[in-house]
Protein backbone atom coordinates (compact mmCIF):
# COMPACT_ATOMS: atom_id res chain seq x y z
CA UNK A 1 0.00 0.00 0.00
CA UNK A 2 1.20 3.03 -1.18
CA UNK A 3 -1.02 5.31 0.93
CA UNK A 4 -0.49 6.35 4.75
CA UNK A 5 -2.93 5.70 7.34
CA UNK A 6 -3.40 8.31 9.91
CA UNK A 7 -5.58 7.48 12.85
CA UNK A 8 -6.21 10.51 15.62
CA UNK A 9 -6.95 8.87 19.13
CA UNK A 10 -8.31 9.95 22.78
CA UNK A 11 -10.92 9.79 25.61
CA UNK A 12 -13.92 11.54 25.60
CA UNK A 13 -14.04 15.58 24.59
CA UNK A 14 -10.38 15.54 23.82
CA UNK A 15 -10.90 17.06 20.49
CA UNK A 16 -10.45 14.48 18.01
CA UNK A 17 -13.11 15.39 15.25
CA UNK A 18 -11.81 19.17 15.89
CA UNK A 19 -8.07 18.47 15.00
CA UNK A 20 -9.09 15.59 12.25
CA UNK A 21 -10.66 18.12 10.66
CA UNK A 22 -8.18 21.13 11.07
CA UNK A 23 -5.77 18.73 9.13
CA UNK A 24 -7.54 17.56 6.82
CA UNK A 25 -8.25 21.46 5.53
CA UNK A 26 -4.35 22.28 5.99
CA UNK A 27 -3.59 19.30 3.59
CA UNK A 28 -6.29 20.60 1.19
CA UNK A 29 -4.50 24.30 1.34
CA UNK A 30 -0.72 22.57 0.90
CA UNK A 31 0.11 23.57 -2.46
CA UNK A 32 1.79 20.62 -5.42
CA UNK A 33 0.84 17.42 -2.89
CA UNK A 34 0.69 14.68 -4.90
CA UNK A 35 -1.88 12.96 -2.52
CA UNK A 36 -5.54 13.04 -1.88
CA UNK A 37 -6.35 13.35 1.81
CA UNK A 38 -9.66 11.62 3.18
CA UNK A 39 -11.22 11.98 6.88
CA UNK A 40 -13.56 8.80 8.12
CA UNK A 41 -14.17 7.18 11.41
CA UNK A 42 -15.59 4.37 13.54
CA UNK A 43 -17.80 3.40 14.13
CA UNK A 44 -19.76 5.15 11.22
CA UNK A 45 -17.54 5.64 8.56
CA UNK A 46 -19.79 3.25 5.97
CA UNK A 47 -23.25 3.11 5.50
CA UNK A 48 -23.24 -0.25 7.16
CA UNK A 49 -21.56 1.31 9.94
CA UNK A 50 -23.65 4.30 10.54
CA UNK A 51 -26.27 1.76 11.57
CA UNK A 52 -23.76 -0.06 13.85
CA UNK A 53 -22.79 4.01 15.29
CA UNK A 54 -26.60 4.27 16.06
CA UNK A 55 -27.05 1.11 18.06
CA UNK A 56 -23.57 1.38 20.08
CA UNK A 57 -24.10 4.86 20.84
CA UNK A 58 -26.97 6.99 20.22
CA UNK A 59 -30.55 4.21 20.71
CA UNK A 60 -31.08 4.77 24.35
CA UNK A 61 -33.20 1.25 24.39
CA UNK A 62 -30.58 -0.81 23.10
CA UNK A 63 -29.59 -2.91 26.26
CA UNK A 64 -26.24 -3.91 25.06
CA UNK A 65 -23.52 -6.63 26.86
CA UNK A 66 -20.01 -6.15 27.02
CA UNK A 67 -19.16 -8.75 24.36
CA UNK A 68 -21.90 -7.89 21.80
CA UNK A 69 -20.62 -4.46 21.86
CA UNK A 70 -17.22 -5.64 21.16
CA UNK A 71 -18.39 -7.66 17.99
CA UNK A 72 -20.29 -4.80 16.77
CA UNK A 73 -17.44 -2.65 16.84
CA UNK A 74 -15.55 -5.32 15.09
CA UNK A 75 -18.00 -5.94 12.37
CA UNK A 76 -17.80 -1.95 12.01
CA UNK A 77 -14.29 -2.16 11.13
CA UNK A 78 -14.18 -5.26 9.25
CA UNK A 79 -16.82 -3.21 6.94
CA UNK A 80 -14.80 0.35 7.13
CA UNK A 81 -11.47 -1.49 6.33
CA UNK A 82 -12.62 -3.43 3.30
CA UNK A 83 -14.95 -0.84 1.72
CA UNK A 84 -13.09 2.34 2.97
CA UNK A 85 -9.61 2.48 3.93
CA UNK A 86 -7.88 -0.41 2.07
CA UNK A 87 -8.85 1.09 -1.19
CA UNK A 88 -7.63 4.76 -0.70
CA UNK A 89 -4.51 3.34 0.47
CA UNK A 90 -4.16 1.16 -2.75
CA UNK A 91 -4.80 4.43 -4.18
CA UNK A 92 -1.95 6.01 -2.62
CA UNK A 93 -4.66 8.92 -0.23
CA UNK A 94 -3.50 9.88 3.12
CA UNK A 95 -6.80 8.23 5.36
CA UNK A 96 -7.94 10.03 8.16
CA UNK A 97 -8.99 8.42 10.83
CA UNK A 98 -10.87 8.89 13.88
CA UNK A 99 -10.28 6.35 15.75
CA UNK A 100 -9.34 2.48 15.42
CA UNK A 101 -7.76 -0.58 16.82
CA UNK A 102 -6.03 1.42 19.87
CA UNK A 103 -9.52 2.59 20.88
CA UNK A 104 -10.88 -0.99 21.07
CA UNK A 105 -8.13 -2.04 23.37
CA UNK A 106 -8.63 0.80 25.81
CA UNK A 107 -12.51 0.92 25.60
CA UNK A 108 -13.29 -2.44 25.64
CA UNK A 109 -10.01 -4.13 27.16
CA UNK A 110 -8.95 -1.28 29.72
CA UNK A 111 -12.23 0.28 30.09
CA UNK A 112 -14.49 -2.93 29.85
CA UNK A 113 -12.07 -5.85 31.32
CA UNK A 114 -12.17 -8.10 28.68
CA UNK A 115 -9.05 -10.09 27.98
CA UNK A 116 -6.16 -8.22 25.47
CA UNK A 117 -5.94 -11.92 23.48
CA UNK A 118 -9.83 -11.82 23.11
CA UNK A 119 -9.75 -8.21 21.30
CA UNK A 120 -6.30 -9.20 19.43
CA UNK A 121 -8.14 -11.87 17.87
CA UNK A 122 -10.93 -9.13 16.78
CA UNK A 123 -9.01 -6.92 15.61
CA UNK A 124 -6.85 -9.38 13.63
CA UNK A 125 -10.32 -10.67 12.21
CA UNK A 126 -11.65 -7.09 11.60
CA UNK A 127 -8.40 -5.48 9.74
CA UNK A 128 -6.39 -7.99 8.43
CA UNK A 129 -3.48 -7.09 10.03
CA UNK A 130 -3.98 -3.41 9.31
CA UNK A 131 -2.28 -0.92 11.58
CA UNK A 132 -1.94 3.02 11.13
CA UNK A 133 1.19 4.15 10.19
CA UNK A 134 0.81 7.20 12.54
CA UNK A 135 -1.10 7.49 15.57
CA UNK A 136 -2.10 10.75 17.36
CA UNK A 137 -3.08 10.17 20.49
CA UNK A 138 -4.41 13.62 22.34
CA UNK A 139 -4.28 12.95 26.09
CA UNK A 140 -6.48 14.71 28.54
CA UNK A 141 -7.39 14.32 31.79
CA UNK A 142 -11.00 12.83 31.83
CA UNK A 143 -13.01 15.17 34.48
CA UNK A 144 -11.68 17.90 31.38
CA UNK A 145 -13.04 15.67 28.93
CA UNK A 146 -16.06 14.81 30.22
CA UNK A 147 -17.08 18.62 31.36
CA UNK A 148 -16.47 19.33 27.81
CA UNK A 149 -19.07 16.70 26.56
CA UNK A 150 -21.84 18.45 28.93
CA UNK A 151 -21.26 21.30 26.87
CA UNK A 152 -21.91 19.89 23.96
CA UNK A 153 -25.45 18.74 25.48
CA UNK A 154 -27.05 14.88 25.53
CA UNK A 155 -24.15 12.46 26.33
CA UNK A 156 -24.00 9.30 23.94
CA UNK A 157 -23.60 5.78 25.66
CA UNK A 158 -20.07 5.60 25.89
CA UNK A 159 -20.09 8.81 27.37
CA UNK A 160 -22.21 7.98 30.00
CA UNK A 161 -19.87 5.74 31.52
CA UNK A 162 -19.01 6.30 34.98
CA UNK A 163 -15.50 8.60 36.30
CA UNK A 164 -13.41 5.24 36.70
CA UNK A 165 -14.45 3.49 33.17
CA UNK A 166 -13.30 6.92 31.75
CA UNK A 167 -9.76 6.94 33.83
CA UNK A 168 -9.02 3.22 32.73
CA UNK A 169 -9.47 4.14 29.55
CA UNK A 170 -6.88 6.80 29.66
CA UNK A 171 -4.68 4.77 31.59
CA UNK A 172 -5.00 1.74 28.15
CA UNK A 173 -3.94 4.66 25.67
CA UNK A 174 -1.22 5.55 28.68
CA UNK A 175 0.19 2.11 28.00
CA UNK A 176 -0.27 2.04 24.33
CA UNK A 177 1.72 4.70 23.89
CA UNK A 178 4.49 3.51 25.97
CA UNK A 179 4.41 -0.41 24.33
CA UNK A 180 4.15 1.45 20.45
CA UNK A 181 6.40 4.74 20.77
CA UNK A 182 7.56 4.44 17.00
CA UNK A 183 3.64 4.72 16.02
CA UNK A 184 1.49 6.43 18.96
CA UNK A 185 2.52 10.09 19.31
CA UNK A 186 1.22 11.77 22.76
CA UNK A 187 -0.43 15.25 21.74
CA UNK A 188 -1.05 17.37 24.95
CA UNK A 189 -4.88 17.76 24.36
CA UNK A 190 -5.10 20.35 27.52
CA UNK A 191 -4.41 23.36 25.46
CA UNK A 192 -6.25 25.49 22.41
CA UNK A 193 -7.04 24.08 19.33
CA UNK A 194 -4.73 26.13 17.67
CA UNK A 195 -1.68 25.57 19.24
CA UNK A 196 -2.70 21.46 19.35
CA UNK A 197 -2.89 22.05 15.17
CA UNK A 198 0.32 23.83 14.89
CA UNK A 199 1.91 20.58 16.82
CA UNK A 200 0.58 18.03 14.96
CA UNK A 201 1.06 20.27 11.43
CA UNK A 202 5.03 20.61 12.78
CA UNK A 203 5.17 16.19 12.86
CA UNK A 204 3.12 15.53 10.06
CA UNK A 205 5.94 17.91 8.05
CA UNK A 206 8.95 16.95 9.50
CA UNK A 207 7.94 13.37 9.08
CA UNK A 208 7.12 13.68 5.90
CA UNK A 209 3.99 11.76 6.06
CA UNK A 210 2.87 13.72 2.89
CA UNK A 211 4.08 13.45 -1.01
CA UNK A 212 4.82 16.90 -2.14
CA UNK A 213 5.15 16.98 -5.76
CA UNK A 214 4.29 18.94 -9.08
CA UNK A 215 0.52 17.95 -8.60
CA UNK A 216 -2.31 20.18 -7.66
CA UNK A 217 -3.53 20.96 -4.71
CA UNK A 218 -4.58 17.51 -2.96
CA UNK A 219 -8.47 17.11 -2.32
CA UNK A 220 -9.93 16.73 0.97
CA UNK A 221 -13.08 14.81 1.19
CA UNK A 222 -15.45 12.72 3.32
CA UNK A 223 -14.62 8.77 2.71
CA UNK A 224 -16.50 7.24 0.16
CA UNK A 225 -15.74 3.28 -1.35
CA UNK A 226 -13.48 4.22 -4.92
CA UNK A 227 -14.85 3.47 -8.11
Amino acid sequence: MSGKFIVFEGVEGSGKSTQIQLAAEWLKSLPGKNQSAIVTREPGGTNLGRQIRQMLLNDPSNDIGNRTELLLYGADRAQHVESIVKPHLKLGDLVLCDRFTDSTIAYQGYGRGFDRDEIDRVNQLATGGLQSDLTFWLDLDVTIGLQRVGLRGQPDRMERANLDFHQRVRQGYQELANSYPNRIVRIDADRSATVIQMEIQTILTQQKWFDLGSADTATVTDARPPK
